[in-house]
């Protein structure tokens, strides 16, 4: 009898102990243990309360459970690579440990690879989901499909299959600020894509602040496109060909007619517009140039504290 493939499923994992258990019962009852075997590699990012606990006790219970835990918390797609790194499946499933992200569709992607597609993304159906986060989402996507060269569907989410050979090649991607679905629709490959509605959060508070989104917003935005470059160029030119035109009218005014200006005003207002014109020129040129600056250190994206994977 054949060897049964191994499929490996990687869950990042940021103080989510209220939910480690749960998600272990929810994979294995939809998990075909029958047909496939399994390995379950956890990512604790740094988790501040009893996750790892969690985890290490059902290494200890289920020889397939395997951990992988950082030196501090190095973020969600850091953890997602850390896995994909790891990970020794003949493909690889990435989902989150907060039981949004359906296991029952686990079948259902397995079955598509089995068809031949090397890449089955999941596409979230606007249900169960917070009104700030559904227009907020909406709008990053619009934005970014707006800017960038490579598309990205509304909605699309980590919760994805992947082939080995997509697995080596975005492991070969020396990137150290990720944006794992804009890599992922950019490589190509034969992809397929599966609908779901997010479940509510069972237990426990998402890690996933304001502050944090806005910053996996940026990154997404810079990572795929040099647009915005473009776009203060052409910001300049306009104010450039504004301000020419307005110091016309201000030498007509003063030689030609017997109005005066006197005013402080328009000055002052003048100035204070044009210069937020050039601070957020300013920024945009900064978060491209602090990328090279942290490219160029060569930093691991993560640092491994232990793990039971060899």
């Amino acid at each position: 009898m054949d060897k049964k493939k191994l499929i490996s499923i990687i869950v990042p994992c940021h103080n989510e102990q209220l939910n480690i258990e749960q998600l272990y019962s929810e994979i294995l009852s939809f998990f075909p243990t029958k047909l496939y075997q399994l390995e379950l590699i956890y990512i604790d990012d740094g988790s501040s309360d009893e996750t790892l606990d969690k985890i290490k006790i059902l290494s200890e219970n289920s020889n397939f459970v395997k951990y992988i835990s950082f030196s501090r918390n190095f973020g969600h797609q850091n953890a997602l690579s850390a896995g994909l790194d790891l990970a020794n499946g003949v493909c690889v499933i990435s989902m989150d440990a907060d039981l949004q992200h359906p296991p029952e569709l686990i079948p259902k992607m397995i079955s598509k690879w089995e068809e031949g597609f090397q890449i089955i993304n999941s596409v979230r159906i606007d249900k169960n989901i917070g009104f700030l986060k559904k227009i907020t989402s909406r709008l990053f996507y619009k934005v970014l499909n707006f800017i960038s060269d490579t598309k990205i569907e509304p909605g699309t989410a980590d919760f994805r299959l992947l082939d080995k050979k997509v697995v080596e090649t975005l492991k070969n991607m020396p990137e150290k600020h990720l944006f794992l679905r804009g890599l992922v629709s950019w490589i190509g490959f034969k992809q397929e894509k599966i609908e779901y509605i997010a479940n509510k959060r069972m237990q426990g508070k998402s890690s996933y602040s304001l502050k944090r989104m806005v910053h996996f917003a940026a990154i997404g935005i810079t990572s795929f496109s040099t647009k915005p470059l473009k776009i203060s160029i052409y910001i300049g030119v306009i104010m450039a060909f504004c301000a020419i035109i307005y110091s016309i009218y201000a030498i007509y005014a003063s030689f030609f007619t017997e109005k005066t200006i006197t005013g402080w005003t328009s000055l002052i207002l003048t100035i204070l517009f044009i210069g937020a014109i050039q601070l957020i020129m300013l920024g945009i040129i900064g978060e491209y140039l602090g990328k090279l600056f942290i490219e160029n250190k060569n930093r691991p994206k993560y640092i491994i504290n232990e793990s039971n994977l060899k």
